[in-house]
């Protein structure tokens, strides 16, 4: 993990009194036009919400994310945007999800109908390269999230 980011988060913590280690860090999608455009809507407010494959998860051997956990949010240059913390994570189907979440995804005109069809891209995009096929039922591990500080 870079300086920037341990230093970022020795700063938070130390402000809020946290006697944590530093949390994972990550940016969203893939490609650093994704990350920064992701990014920007959880710093503008308007994305308090992702979904992840739970099979990727399974297979890359990552854990999955647990309510009060925090993380932090890089941008597409791999540099902190915002320290979030999970406020619900839940598995659902993906053709379980709600519009309510699918709205807080914050994508797109915020409809149900763009967060499905970009979904859908996505995942049959990053399961190929598991020699994966997507499928309706393809089960999500939904997290909402809460910004608590921001760079």
């Amino acid at each position: 993990m870079s300086e920037i980011i341990t230093s970022y988060w020795e700063a938070f913590a130390k402000e809020q009194g946290l006697d944590l280690a530093c949390p994972d860090a990550w940016a969203f999608g893939y490609g650093a036009e994704m990350a920064d455009r992701l990014g920007a809507l959880v710093v503008d407010g308007v994305k308090t919400a992702s979904c992840a494959a739970h099979c990727v998860h399974e297979i890359e051997g990552e854990r999955i994310p647990e309510v009060g956990e925090y993380n932090i949010v890089l941008d597409g240059k791999n540099e902190p945007l915002v320290i979030i913390r999970y406020t619900e994570v839940e598995l659902v189907k993906m053709n379980e999800v709600s519009q309510d979440f699918a709205r807080s995804e914050g994508e797109g005109d915020l409809s149900y109908e763009y967060w499905y069809e970009a979904h859908v891209r996505f995942f049959t995009s990053e399961l190929e390269q598991f020699g994966l096929t997507f499928t309706p039922d393809l089960l999500l591990v939904c997290q909402r999230f809460e910004v608590v500080h921001a760079r």
